[in-house]
């Protein structure tokens, strides 16, 4: 029998928060599960940094990437099934790249990413392609099977539909995460009707629409969306444990390019230093390893180092104010110079970030990453979501910006340092 055909001689079941249950039938499916790339997921959180703030956010990317494989078996399994427009000899890699997905994500992803120009998809890709347990399993299917797994996640699969499932502006891996991090954060906000988006989707040639009965519980998801990125994943106090974080690895990179003797030597990092990363040494590391350097590193030498270290670890986290030093590039210079004066560096204690989102975006090709949302009239014609809905219409296009500029909260305190200096500073930051 052909493996990718292959059905388990027991249905297996993961119990799940959000969806209830997540449902393996597939042979090859429950294999991937197994290997050491897929499992390395749990020792990677799915918020980073936000547990910080809120303390149920401990949930990993192992969890979500099943969340997104069950939306999407659902789809194909449930609402696709035997409809001319959908061609069921796609269900194996569809469900695969929905698994695989977010494989390649390193530890507090963004972060890491930042600070050593990693990139998650690219390394997913890697993955997928490379000597590993995964590419060993997919290529049980067929020789060209991962490569045309990497293509859904890079975005060049010839099926649209396909893609669309993984990677469009009402995916399976926002409904997942939406619902999945307002569970976890304790929050209301991500909530929405999916079951309601699941019924009146189909699929079309060359891409999957919402029949224009379920607009509204589309209307809902997007603003479930908006609110989650405000409320949540731009949380102010999350973003300055990111910046901390980030610090640490700037700090760590620098102090390895001066030479500088480690009590605890950053052999995990080393790679990443000198920019030539294997994949093994890519995947050997997770959170664990990073919070267990971060732990030796309080005890180093070197100030700045032992200081943001014990910052992370302790949740001693920087302040922030709302400060754009393109618009007030003066009074962000004066800043940086009062710094320096008061013997704080402000490479690592006066920080400017920013973040933007975009709720809906108003397709544009060669432009858009993702594809739009596409209604499908009772008279059969299809049209962009904002051109029928009046509350998209007001938010699609319009980009969210917030700049923050974070610093440690003790400069305002500190009653050491010239007063003179200390009341500018506080004029500005406090």
């Amino acid at each position: 029998m052909n493996y990718g055909n292959m059905k388990l001689a027991e249905e297996k079941v993961f119990k799940d928060p959000v969806h209830r249950y997540v449902h393996v039938r597939d042979r090859v499916i429950w294999d991937l599960i197994g290997t050491r790339e897929f499992q390395r997921l749990r020792r990677i959180r799915q918020l980073g940094t936000t547990y910080l703030v809120f303390h149920g956010a401990e949930h990993s990317r192992f969890n979500h990437s099943l969340g997104v494989y069950e939306i999407v078996r659902r789809i194909i399994d449930d609402v696709f099934h035997g409809r001319p427009e959908w061609d069921n000899s796609e269900r194996l890699v569809v469900l695969c790249a929905a698994l695989l997905h977010d494989l390649g994500h390193g530890p507090f992803s963004h972060a890491f990413e930042n600070v050593f120009g990693t990139d998650h998809e690219e390394y997913t890709r890697d993955t997928l392609l490379g000597d590993t347990e995964v590419n060993e399993v997919l290529r049980r299917v067929s020789p060209d099977f991962p490569q045309k797994v990497a293509q859904v996640i890079a975005k060049t699969y010839p099926n649209q539909q396909v893609i669309s499932l993984i990677s469009s502006q009402i995916d399976a891996d926002r409904m997942d995460y939406l619902q999945r991090d307002a569970y976890y954060t304790g929050v209301s906000y991500g909530h929405f009707d999916m079951e309601r988006i699941l019924r009146v989707m189909r699929p079309r040639e060359g891409r999957v629409v919402i029949k224009a009965s379920g607009m509204h519980a589309v209307e809902d998801y997007i603003m479930s969306r908006y609110q989650m990125y405000l409320q949540i994943y731009f949380h102010p106090v999350s973003r300055s444990a990111e910046v901390v974080l980030k610090n640490i690895l700037k700090r760590v990179k620098k102090l390895s390019e001066e030479d500088y003797w480690f009590k605890y030597e950053p052999v995990h990092f080393k790679p990443f230093f000198r920019g030539r990363v294997t994949l093994q040494e890519y995947l050997a590391l997770d959170e664990s390893i990073l919070l267990t350097y971060f732990q030796f590193w309080m005890d180093e030498q070197d100030d700045i180092l032992s200081d943001l270290c014990q910052r992370f670890v302790n949740r001693k986290l920087f302040h922030y104010t709302d400060l754009n030093p393109k618009e007030q590039p003066e009074k962000y210079e004066r800043l940086l110079a009062l710094f320096q004066q008061v013997g704080v560096d402000p490479t690592y204690y006066l920080i400017h970030d920013c973040t933007t989102d975009l709720p809906y975006d108003l397709y544009q090709p060669g432009v858009s990453t993702k594809l739009p949302i596409f209604l499908e009239l009772p008279n059969g014609e299809v049209r962009e979501l904002s051109q029928q809905s009046i509350i998209v219409d007001a938010i699609a296009g319009r980009m969210k910006i917030d700049h923050k500029v974070y610093y440690p909260a003790e400069i305002l305190k500190n009653d050491s340092i010239d007063q003179k200096l200390r009341k500018e500073i506080i004029d500005f930051l406090g």
